[in-house]
């Protein structure tokens, strides 16, 4: 008897201690009393909820205790809410809690919006403190004298709160004012006029307003640096000099390939006219062949009627072999 007594009373000290464990895993006492000590009350059945919610408790109640004392007023219910949509909270209550020594415009619903479209937040306000300077990378264009210049720029640029959600990011801004470079450059007459003033660069893509539709504010562009490159015209010149000599040199050889045909068509054609005459010419098989016989020099029928100087044919001598 005394052996069930003695195990029945181990039964329930184990369950009592299970029973206190789960207590103290449901209810975090510790943070509840860092809460209620920080003037932010909150009830242990919310604690418990967050349990039971798969929340953790020290994730919502260390940024209110943050945001009451910064003077923000936040509740758990929109806390939590943020922390299942796989906010981070933590991140967005530091950022109220700049914007609001800032005098920057910004509340929850803007910050969690912010944050939950995969943007630092709380960077996006340091940058609107604290401004951010965007080097591009060299940018090379060529001016209409068709010489290459290669010019690198420093971007201030500020965060606009109001546009970082669809807003456009630096790669944007980098593209635009890489374009901008280009097409100012692209437009000078000579790349001298680029180099003797530079800021005209500046002014023109300032002027263009590149931060439209960007989470970005540009401030300022300055030229950093301006490099002298090829000399793109004298080399696409030389390039359709050569092109064109190939093309001459081609249509040449083409002609001589012509002129060649036609000679050996021609040749051709006067051997078969000659063989053609000198078989008419022959002397038929058979037939004794006869020479011309002429007239002395000193016969007087010697001259030809018409003068030519030749003398006249007088008969024919059959020829001897």
């Amino acid at each position: 008897m005394e052996e069930l007594l003695f195990g029945g009373s181990a039964l329930v000290v184990i369950l009592g201690v299970a029973v206190i464990l789960l207590l103290l895993w449901l209810v975090p006492v510790q943070l509840w009393i860092t809460a209620l000590a920080s003037g932010v009350y909150v009830p242990l059945t919310t604690l418990i909820g967050m349990r039971l919610r798969k929340v953790t408790p020290s994730a919502i109640i260390r940024p209110l205790i943050s945001a009451t004392k910064a003077g923000l007023r936040l509740n758990t219910r929109d806390l939590e809410a943020h922390y299942l949509a796989g906010g981070k909270v933590g991140n967005v209550v530091n950022a109220l809690i700049s914007a609001d020594k800032a005098n920057i415009d910004l509340d929850f619903k803007r910050a969690a919006a912010i944050d939950l479209a995969g943007r630092d937040v709380l960077e996006a306000v340091q940058v609107s403190v604290n401004l951010k300077v965007i080097q591009t990378p060299r940018v090379a264009a060529v001016a209409k004298d068709g010489i290459q210049l290669i010019a690198t720029a420093r971007v201030t640029v500020r965060a606009n709160i109001h546009r970082l959600v669809g807003g456009a990011g630096e790669e944007t801004i980098l593209a635009r004012v890489g374009e901008g470079i280009v097409s100012t450059i692209g437009s000078a007459e000579s790349h001298k006029a680029v180099l003797e003033n530079p800021n005209r660069i500046s002014k023109t893509v300032l002027e263009k307003g590149l931060d439209s539709g960007t989470a970005f504010e540009i401030l300022s562009i300055d030229i950093a640096d301006v490099d002298v490159g090829k000399n793109i015209g004298a080399e696409l010149q030389t390039d359709q000099a050569e092109a064109d000599k190939r093309v001459a040199q081609a249509r040449a050889e083409e002609r001589a390939g012509d002129g060649g045909g036609r000679g050996t068509g021609e040749a051709g054609a006067g051997g078969g006219d000659a063989g053609a005459c000198g078989g008419g010419r022959g002397v038929p098989v058979g037939e004794p062949e006869y020479r011309e016989r002429r007239a002395p020099a000193d016969d007087p029928s010697r001259q030809s009627p018409a003068g030519t100087g030749d003398r006249r044919i007088i008969g024919l001598t059959p020829a001897l072999d």
